[in-house]
């Protein structure tokens, strides 16, 4: 569970974007900007992150704390598909909100209620039986599977929705491509910025609960 002191004091960078009175300058990383800092390169890792361009992704889908009164209780991820939102839900009345980018039809986008079976950081990515079906010379090559890395589509971590212990093939995952975050432009899985979903994937554990709202 999240508590309020966590929430806030957990990432230093998370508050001091929250407190920004106007939206983030994107001519250039800034030590005055402190998403110039949350979005930069991560050396860290297995694979390299590399810095999101903040000129490519409108303000408004950064990372920031935010109001959000709701009933889920803390450590729920509401992710709202229509305003291209996922929020992670604290105490209070508060909540980290991430942009997020969504399926490309309506259709595509899962609704309800699961949970997070499972974890994995670079994850492996195989197309779904669907999506080779819908498009088989672009997912068809990749029919068994591509190894994660940076050219990886499915980012630097993957966290898998089930329900009744059943996997439902949606995922909320990085991307290699930032600036789509925002759009309508997945296969049905829920795609943040690599930076994002690093932040998630060490804040929720495994069991947590996942609401999309359609």
């Amino acid at each position: 569970m999240i508590g309020r002191r966590s929430l806030v004091l957990g990432t230093p960078f998370l508050l001091a974007g929250c407190v920004t009175s106007r939206p983030p300058d994107t001519a250039g990383p800034s030590l005055l900007n402190p998403y110039s800092v949350m979005y930069g390169a991560i050396t860290t890792e297995p694979f390299p992150v590399p810095a999101i361009d903040l000129s490519e992704v409108d303000p408004r889908f950064l990372r920031r704390e935010v109001d959000y009164p709701t009933r889920e209780p803390a450590g729920t991820v509401v992710v709202d598909v229509r305003e291209r939102y996922a929020y992670l839900v604290g105490e209070h009345g508060r909540a980290i909100r991430y942009g997020v980018g969504v399926g490309r039809e309506e259709a595509f986008n899962f609704k309800g209620t699961a949970t997070i079976a499972r974890k994995a950081a670079w994850p492996r990515w195989t197309p779904t039986p669907d999506m080779i079906r819908r498009e088989p010379e672009r997912y068809g090559p990749y029919a068994g599977g591509m190894p994660g890395g940076p050219a990886n589509p499915l980012g630097a971590r993957a966290l898998y929705l089930y329900r009744d212990g059943r996997d439902t093939y949606y995922r909320l995952h990085g991307t290699t491509e930032p600036q789509t975050i925002g759009t309508m432009v997945s296969s049905g899985c829920v795609r943040f910025m690599n930076q994002d979903i690093i932040d998630l994937y060490g804040r929720v554990p495994v069991g947590s609960r996942v609401v999309v709202l359609s």
